[in-house]
């Protein structure tokens, strides 16, 4: 039943929802200022506004149900970035070195706090909360730094895969050791594992065999709705019946993002759901600092600082020791244990689990789940910390900057370079550099690749259309199926290290919004845009486009070269005089006069001369008025670009419009028989 809320009032919950945004994005804010984290930041907010300090959120049910859903979205998304093949090739690594990482560290705290005189019960309940890592934090930090493909990024993959597996036995256990029944108790374990094994099962087979057209059919209806929908659906519907067979929703989620991953729009599903993922993984964060009570830590510091100083070097000590017994370098070793230093947030499930059977951390109860909660979150603060520290401490064991792991069956980059790049093209990954990023793929796109094909120019296209896909798959060419509107695609297109961005058929709209986001991406690339009208040229150019061709515009310039060579003239001489019309955006050919502003006043009166060029106008009227089809009193131009727009006294005052949006002080009049000039900074007549 839909409760209708009175106008102007908000429901109950809102008020707690807001503030833990506006302080979750505040905070993070704050942090990202100061160099740390957003991850940090996010559980700094969460310690700030929680019950145990200022009080604005109180609903921890409405907060633990967003900040599930984050850990679900999160482990999708880091499925999607592998695939089978690659899971494959590291299952050495999850199930060798992820149960030597966890029997090591559950046997070193057992050791430890039996000698101390605590129960073997509550000594293997603490080895259990103790064994397992953040894979939220560890997964989400990686993925922020590009470290997911380096040695350690995939050792920590591996044994945090590991740790979602044992959850399931260890939870299963805990009212064994809680004095539960303990025949039931082992046969329900059984079946449950039974359960998961087959469910399991039936995933894989689905990604290899179903999902993949699915996805495609999806894909060709064109609609960013229906396909975000269906990805969801595939995200919530493979964890949920995960969770039906006992294996854990965050594990369910990640074989549902393995699912997707065998399909080639792979990296589509990933844009689509990126910006919910952070909105709901900074939920979990700051819900985990909510849980920290900053008095207890003070009334009881020496405590805590010497159970997390503890936790920490037994996790490095023994997941380095697994991970050196599989092979690996010690600086890998090193480095991965450094990472997985902290106890997860899956321990605090268990741990509730514990005091539901009667079982506490260390056999403490009060004090004993307020330390390891302290503790936990404390050492989730320091994860960054520790994976810096622990990548200096390595580079200080070797000489050699390549950290390589000795055992070849868990290198992912044991194939040679050209399987490699087919994998990556496989699963929304390309490997390029110094190539021509390609925008679409229409008719002029078409025409492009093939010249770049004939110039041996490398290049990678980036389309949303599956048929256009599929013919440049068919024809050999490298494409990557996903938005160029989305960071992360044009990221995965290589971006960072292309040497030029076209977008050849998009509509004007759309152009300015790729390039809008590709300048957030890299200041430097060129971009070229081909579009239909000269009125387009000088959006686009505010939006960051280096180059834009027109079509109305390039006949005339074709034109125009023809009649000079038949005409004798110099080659050279007409290359260089099509290259000045196309440099002033074809002002020269729509009967603009260069303009040239005489000023009357010095550098001390006005101290932006120095910007003052010789520009030819773009257009003969307002270029955004006649977009929109309205009208003006007086035209102004901009002596830095070239800009047409509208005087103040013009309903849109577009001549100040483009100052404010790209910091060009100087205009001057294009009125018949005025030849002054206006710098907007220092409020002058020039």
């Amino acid at each position: 039943m839909i409760r209708i809320v009175a106008a102007g009032a908000a429901p109950p919950f809102f008020a707690e929802v807001a503030a833990l945004i506006v302080a979750g994005a505040v905070i993070a804010y704050l942090c990202h200022r100061i160099g740390v984290m957003p991850i940090v930041g996010f559980l700094v907010a969460g310690a700030v506004i929680g019950p145990n300090a200022v009080g604005l959120v109180h609903d921890q049910e409405l907060v633990d149900a967003a900040a599930e859903v984050g850990v679900i979205l999160l482990l999708f998304t880091i499925g999607i970035e592998f695939s089978l093949e690659k899971l494959a090739r590291i299952q050495r690594l999850i199930f060798g070195g992820g149960g030597l990482q966890v029997g090591l560290t559950t046997g070193v705290a057992v050791a430890i706090l039996m000698a101390l005189g605590v129960s073997w019960q509550a000594a293997v309940f603490t080895g259990f909360l103790l064994a397992l890592s953040s894979t939220a934090i560890v997964l989400k930090m990686l993925a922020d730094r590009r470290e997911m493909r380096e040695p350690h990024g995939q050792v920590g993959l591996g044994l945090l895969i590991f740790q979602d597996l044992a959850i399931i036995l260890m939870v299963l256990l805990v009212p064994i050791l809680g004095g539960g029944e303990g025949e039931s108790s082992i046969g329900s374990l059984f079946v449950a594992l039974a359960k998961a094994a087959l469910l399991i099962a039936a995933v894989l087979v689905l990604a290899r065999r179903v999902m993949p057209r699915v996805l495609e059919g999806v894909a060709r209806t064109c609609s960013p709705e229906l396909f975000l929908l269906t990805v969801m659906a595939i995200c919530f519907g493979t964890a949920f019946l995960t969770s039906l067979a006992g294996v854990s929703l965050s594990l369910g989620a990640f074989l549902a993002g393995l699912v997707v991953s065998e399909s080639r729009f792979s990296e589509h599903a990933m844009s689509e759901i990126m910006p919910l993922q952070i909105l709901f993984s900074a939920t979990f964060f700051i819900s985990v600092g909510m849980l920290l009570d900053v008095g207890f830590i003070v009334r009881n510091l020496p405590l805590v600082l010497g159970v997390l100083g503890a936790g920490i070097l037994i996790k490095i000590a023994t997941t380095a020791v697994s991970v050196k017994l599989l092979g690996y370098s010690l600086p890998v070793a090193l480095t991965s244990a450094f990472v997985l230093a902290q106890v997860g947030e899956f321990s605090f499930v268990l741990e509730r689990a514990g005091r539901e059977a009667n079982l506490f951390p260390a056999g403490l109860e009060g004090a004993g789940s307020q330390t390891f909660i302290a503790a936990t979150v404390l050492g989730m603060l320091l994860t960054p910390v520790l994976a810096t520290l622990g990548k200096r401490v390595a580079t200080r064991l070797t000489a050699s900057a390549a950290m390589a792991p000795a055992a070849e069956l868990e290198s992912v980059d044991e194939s040679s370079e050209a399987s490699g790049a087919a994998s990556a093209e496989a699963h929304g990954e390309v490997d390029a550099s110094e190539h021509v990023l390609v925008a679409g793929y229409g008719e002029a796109a078409r025409q492009l690749v093939r010249a770049l094909s004939m110039a041996e120019v490398p290049f990678v296209i980036t389309t949303l259309s599956p048929e256009g896909a599929n013919e440049a798959d068919a024809d050999g060419m490298p494409v990557l199926r996903g938005d160029a509107r989305k960071a992360m695609t044009l990221r995965a297109a290589g971006l960072e290290k292309a040497k030029l961005l076209v977008i050849p058929d998009d509509d004007p709209d759309t152009a300015r919004h790729i390039a809008m986001v590709a300048r957030t991406i890299s200041e430097s690339v060129p971009i070229i845009v081909r579009t239909r009208h000269i009125a387009d040229i000088a959006a686009l150019h505010e939006d960051g486009v280096t180059c834009v061709i027109t079509e109305e515009m390039e006949g005339t310039v074709q034109l125009f070269a023809e009649a000079l060579q038949y005409m004798k003239v110099p080659a050279v001489n007409i290359e260089a005089l099509v290259n000045d019309i196309r440099a002033s955006d074809y002002g020269s050919l729509v009967g603009a006069e260069p303009i040239t502003l005489e000023t009357n006043v010095t550098a001390e009166v006005c101290s932006h001369l120095d910007r003052v060029k010789t520009v030819i106008p773009r257009s003969t009227g307002c270029q955004e008025c006649i977009r929109a089809g309205d009208t003006w009193v007086h035209l102004r131009v901009c002596m830095i670009c070239g800009y047409v727009g509208c005087c103040d006294s013009s309903p849109n005052r577009h001549a100040r419009a483009h100052y404010e949006a790209t910091g060009h002080e100087i205009i001057c009049s294009l009125e018949p028989g005025e030849t002054w000039g206006w710098c907007f900074v220092d409020k002058v007549e020039l």
